[in-house]
């Protein structure tokens, strides 16, 4: 998984790109956000950090989430779907004509953002905890409602399609599986969370859901 191409994927665009079409984007959609997301105080100049901030995280959040599995023994079992994520930003499958530049790479976020969550949702689930140290699930929900339905639903599908294909049910059943989760302990686990504490941090610091 090439990491650098990631990140100079981001830094590419965001040369290239007019940041004010993005922030205009953002403005219109600024009015009509759910809810239950409590909007950043400085407006759509919040929200365009926020999004920024959400895309730069990807490399990182790859790069983090590859070191876990290998740590835990389990990189031939996830960097396939870590690769996929990957391939999702580099190459995402066909998005609306509308959508170019840092709007793109939004969309392509939110691609490997969500296969990292649906991985680490599918291990706590049979692991009885998180793999991988991050918690995005409150900015994903706000770029879900930033993207809007159904295209948000279609990316999601997507990213569905992508993990039930490359981690089966029957891999957390499997002898392998049940092997990693006797060798590792709390200790282990713990080391694994303190080497990641600040990425979800940062993806949660200029917006965060209301209370309802």
């Amino acid at each position: 998984m090439n990491i650098t191409a990631l990140r100079d994927s981001v830094q590419r665009v965001q040369q290239q790109d007019q940041h004010n079409l993005l922030h205009q984007w953002l403005a219109e959609r600024l009015p009509h956000l759910h809810s239950s997301i409590s909007p950043p105080a400085d407006g759509a100049d919040g929200l365009l950090h926020f999004v920024e901030a959400y895309i730069q995280e990807v490399p990182d959040v790859l790069e983090a989430a590859q070191s876990v599995a290998r740590q835990a023994n389990l990189e031939p079992l996830l960097l396939p779907v870590l690769r996929v994520a990957a391939d999702f930003f580099l190459q995402p499958p066909e998005l609306p004509a509308e959508h170019h530049g840092m709007l793109a790479l939004l969309d392509e976020a939110y691609l490997a953002h969500r296969l990292v969550e649906e991985v680490n949702d599918r291990y706590a689930s049979h692991g009885g905890v998180p793999l991988i140290p991050l918690d995005t699930t409150r900015a994903n929900l706000i770029v879900h409602h930033l993207l809007g339905e159904p295209f948000a639903n279609q990316l999601d599908s997507a990213v569905e399609e992508a993990v039930n294909g490359l981690l089966p049910a029957s891999l957390f059943t499997s002898a392998d599986f049940q092997r990693h989760l006797d060798r590792m302990d709390a200790s282990q686990r713990q080391q694994l969370w303190d080497q990641w504490p600040c990425l979800s941090s940062r993806l949660g610091m200029d917006i965060r859901l209301a209370t309802v």
